[in-house]
């Protein structure tokens, strides 16, 4: 049986995460994932860049799981406040976005967060309360409580 060697762009079940080289069979490769965009092959090139992007990543990761938990504690003591444009009826002109929220934890408690870590359980399109969760480490998740106010100066 042939195979082929590819290197994983998403999470795929049973097969492994994005970044890990796998070896698949051709037939598996080239009418899966391939065509999905799932993998791509891999090639000495491609490894290379594989390192510097996880050197990258690890960079920006908070460096331990006690500086996560650290973090955790500090961003659930107080509540962020995200301020937005809103109609009369306090529905936003738009959604609250990841960046924001990254931009208020910054504001709010000195302290820098990937927005890319930032996720909803739903958007957020009106004025209120809402818990989002933070991924600051592989095991440790941050409950963060996000306050959307009406932003001064906006038409309501």
């Amino acid at each position: 049986m042939a195979t082929t060697k590819l290197i994983l762009t998403n999470e795929v079940s049973k097969l492994g995460g994005p970044g890990d080289v796998v070896e698949v069979k051709a037939g598996y490769a080239r009418n899966y994932l391939l065509p999905r965009g799932l993998a791509t092959p891999w090639t000495k090139g491609a490894e290379r860049q594989l390192e510097q992007m996880a050197a990258a990543n690890s960079k920006r990761a908070v460096a331990s799981l006690e500086d996560a938990q650290a973090l955790r504690d500090v961003l659930q003591t107080k509540p962020v406040v995200v301020a937005e444009r809103a109609g009369q009826n306090g529905r936003l002109f738009g959604a609250v976005t990841a960046a924001e929220v990254a931009e208020a934890v910054k504001a709010g408690f000195d302290r820098e967060i990937d927005r890319r870590k930032v996720e909803f359980t739903a958007p957020i399109k009106s004025l209120g309360e809402y818990t989002v969760t933070v991924r600051l480490h592989e095991e440790v998740y941050a409950n963060l409580v996000v306050q959307v106010v009406a932003a001064k100066g906006a038409r309501a």
